[in-house]
């Protein structure tokens, strides 16, 4: 599994929000609280941000533990935006895909983390692969199941999805492929955040004038966060927050049954 946060809100210093807090998420990478699948997160990180003006994100990404890079401190002291994502890894497998592993994973002005696993990864992928043309399956940004889900949520995203249905849409395909997958997906633009809690845990905290966060555990003990219900899809912007049950998919008939007026359907941790 892994940890994740985003943030929108007023611009702040990265490390006010991922190395300050008592319970921030360069803690998380080794003492998370509340997740409930692996124990450390040492298999890479990642921060994406936004600056005013510039819709393209950047991004900072490494694939050891957080703790041990000598640099992060510096560009956290000083590196500030309104709008972040930040993700700490454990991966079950190890890859040679080095720090092209590690969220964000990113295109144009998107960003994105998956917090979870695809259950029977990698065979899951080739019931779903035809969901994505072959150009875009060649672009994956990483071998593993979370870039395969980034894939899928982009191709979404570029057909004319909005975050949210880009998500849950997206969740619901694996969770019909793969049931015992967990798809705890992270979503921002800059200016939205979208995010799903399927299978870990999913908090939020929205407070005027201090912007809204939306992460896999609290990074303190205020009594503002939230936590968000399993299958449930949140989205995140200036206006407010808002949280929509999403249904579980639905089963693929028996072999022989045919439902009424319709043909028959033909139809692991964060990597």
């Amino acid at each position: 599994m892994c940890r994740h946060l985003a943030y929108l809100g007023p611009e702040q210093p990265l490390g006010r929000l991922l190395v300050e807090p008592p319970h921030s998420l360069y803690r998380q990478s080794w003492e998370p609280r509340r997740q409930r699948y692996g124990t450390v997160n040492a298999d890479g990180f990642g921060v994406g941000w936004y600056a005013p003006d510039d819709p393209a994100p950047a991004r900072y990404r490494r694939a050891g533990p957080i703790w041990a890079d000598l640099s992060f401190a510096d560009l956290a002291r000083v590196v500030r935006s309104g709008a972040v994502l930040a993700a700490v890894r454990d991966a079950t497998l190890a890859g040679a895909d080095a720090e092209a592993a590690a969220a964000p994973f990113a295109a144009g002005r998107w960003l994105f983390s998956h917090n979870g696993a695809i259950a029977g990864w990698p065979d899951t992928a080739a019931h779903l692969v035809s969901g994505l043309p072959p150009l875009e399956l060649l672009s994956l940004q990483a071998r593993t199941d979370s870039a395969f889900v980034w894939a899928l949520v982009l191709h979404r995203l570029r057909a004319g999805d909005d975050p949210a249905e880009a998500l849950g849409g997206t969740v619901r395909r694996f969770a019909a492929a793969a049931p015992a997958s967990r798809l705890n997906l992270l979503l921002t633009d800059g200016g939205t955040i979208a995010a799903t809690a399927w299978g870990d845990s999913l908090w939020y905290r929205a407070e005027p004038g201090r912007g809204t966060v939306v992460a896999s555990e609290p990074y303190d003990d205020d009594p503002l966060w939230q936590e968000v219900p399993d299958r449930t899809v949140l989205t995140a912007s200036s206006a407010g927050v808002l949280l929509t049950p999403l249904e579980e998919p639905a089963p693929s008939p028996t072999p022989g049954s045919v439902r009424a007026g319709k043909p028959p359907s033909q139809k692991e941790p964060c990597r």
